[in-house]
């Protein structure tokens, strides 16, 4: 990954990470998600969903990709 810096994309539901993730891969978009554990999940109300980070050069491409996921 190199000297690649990396910003939140955001917060979604698992089903909803797939998606986004597999079109940033066929985009060429540097990614990577964190995801909670089922016990965290549980103790912490924040740690709801996944969250996904990207390239903060290719911000408006994956913000534009998750957008098509969100409101299809």
């Amino acid at each position: 990954m190199g000297d690649t810096s990396t910003t939140l994309l955001g917060q979604v539901t698992d089903e909803h990470a797939d998606e986004i993730t597999a079109r940033l891969e066929d985009a060429g978009i540097v990614h990577w998600v964190k995801r909670s554990g089922g016990l965290t999940r549980v103790l912490f109300a924040g740690d709801w969903g996944v969250r996904i980070f990207v390239d903060e050069a290719r911000l408006a491409d994956a913000t534009a990709i998750a957008r098509e996921v969100l409101e299809g």
